[in-house]
């Protein structure tokens, strides 16, 4: 699978069981990632793509374990680090600016030999400046 997540600079990506921040042009470049694949989330992730009725859209509270090889998860309050086994990809968005957080991103990137192979900036609705990075092992 290939997971994505939106963390800040601490890799915080939720506080006080609320996400930290969310942008519509990152939900737009989630969706154009994804392309024709399959995307899973929970119903809490959800509520931020619901306006966009996505047919690729799959909600579900186990969505790590429903997923496929080659599809998407995107996690925001939901620890990753049980599932790494199974992601061949991560794609993070970062906002840049550190904010309270009480869940964090648990894989240790770095620990773990995953490896930046594209990185790229560009300006979202909320954030002057994103930064997508995309790793591998």
């Amino acid at each position: 699978m290939i997971l994505i997540a939106c963390v800040d600079d601490a890799m915080g990506m939720m506080f006080n069981k609320r996400r930290q921040s969310q942008d519509r042009v990152v939900r737009k470049d989630i969706l154009e990632e994804v392309g024709t694949g399959v995307l899973w989330m929970n119903g809490y992730s959800y509520r931020q793509f619901a306006s966009m009725e996505d047919s690729r859209i799959r909600v579900d509270e186990n969505f790590f374990r429903q997923a496929g090889e080659e599809d998407w998860c995107f996690t925001e309050d939901v620890s990753p680090a049980p599932y790494e086994a199974s992601i061949s990809r991560i794609l993070l968005y970062n906002w840049n600016r550190k904010y309270p957080a009480d869940v964090r991103f648990d894989i240790d990137l770095e620990e773990k030999g995953w490896r930046p192979v594209d990185i790229q900036e560009f300006s979202g609705h909320s954030h002057e400046t994103i930064t997508k990075v995309v790793y591998t092992k």
